[in-house]
């Protein structure tokens, strides 16, 4: 083979690394920067691209799909206690623009650099509000911590073309000693709380009881004294109508001029078999005299003709 030949073979080999080399793949979720004598000329987006060889050349590639670190680091809240939070910190490049991505390119030296300016950034903003909080109150204020991060780190991190997608705080610790006392403080809410139901169940179940027997008390006084109403009218009632039959009984009597002491001796004779019927005594002593007999007759009659009076009236 002669010198011109092989020169000619060597030119058509570089002329093809050449030609394939100014062809350029770019995966999908990844932008390149293209830089011409170290400045910077344009970016490609995801597909196939055409640069110019030996002139223009790849920077960097850039991803723009979301990334996450992990943190672990310490804080002291203002009544001086150390709060260890364990947390997961998700963010992305904020958009495809090109001046976004010329930020993300060329505002750091490398990716290690980036890394730690957002990890001590994030740390900060979380310090310093936790230093601002008693220990009391920084686990139940977790979301505020994240949204008061996110609301520090956004002006800064769009700066540097990036974007805090969330901050996860999955866990908040404190010292052993603080940790037990804490236990040792919700045990004993939790002994308070169980004592002061119990007690309220004993003075609701007690002011029940109490209250049923007032109302028993109140519904038998009520009962008894209707009872009684009822008996003392039923005595009213028995006596009025034993007055009438007797007044009626003594009028027809002596309208057929009979003597009226037959009645009382019916009265009498009735009494004492009542008596002896019904009685567990053994000697009944009755005044069965005419005497008492006209006595109790005019007694009779003069309480009907009081009923008689008042019925008119």
């Amino acid at each position: 083979m002669s010198p011109a030949s092989l020169i000619v073979y060597v030119l058509v080999f570089f002329l093809i690394i050449i030609i394939l080399s100014s062809f350029v793949t770019v995966k999908q979720g990844t932008i390149v920067v293209i830089t011409v004598f170290g400045k910077y000329r344009r970016i490609l987006t995801p597909g196939l691209n055409f640069k110019i060889p030996l002139i223009e050349n790849i920077y960097s590639k850039i991803s723009i799909q979301n990334r996450s670190v992990e943190l672990e680091f310490q804080a002291v809240t203002f009544d001086q206690a150390n709060v260890y939070f364990k947390a997961m910190l998700l963010y992305s490049v904020l958009d495809q623009q090109e001046e976004t991505i010329k930020n993300v390119a060329f505002k750091f030296v490398d990716e290690r650099n980036l890394m730690q300016a957002l990890i001590r950034t994030v740390e900060g903003s979380i310090r310093a509000f936790v230093a601002t909080k008693r220990q009391s109150e920084v686990l139940i204020l977790r979301r505020d911590i994240v949204e008061h991060v996110k609301e520090q780190l956004d002006t800064i991190l769009e700066g540097w073309g990036y974007h805090l997608q969330d901050l996860q705080l999955n866990d908040i610790t404190f010292d052993d000693v603080i940790m037990k006392s804490m236990s040792q403080v919700v045990a004993s809410n939790n002994l308070k709380a169980a004592a002061e139901n119990e007690g309220q169940a004993l003075l609701i179940t007690k002011t029940k009881a109490a209250e049923a027997d007032g109302n028993a008390i109140k519904i038998s006084a009520e009962a008894e004294r209707q009872a009684a109403q009822l008996r003392g009218q039923g005595i009213a009632l028995f006596r009025e109508e034993v007055a009438k039959g007797m007044t009626s009984a003594a009028k027809e009597m002596q309208t057929a001029n009979m003597d009226t002491s037959v009645i009382l001796f019916t009265m009498w004779t009735e009494s004492i078999k009542h008596f002896s019927e019904n009685s567990k005594g053994n000697v009944i002593f009755l005044d069965g005299s005419s005497d008492a007999m006209q006595r109790t007759m005019k007694e009779m009659m003069a309480l009907n003709q009081l009923h008689t009076d008042a019925v008119k009236k």
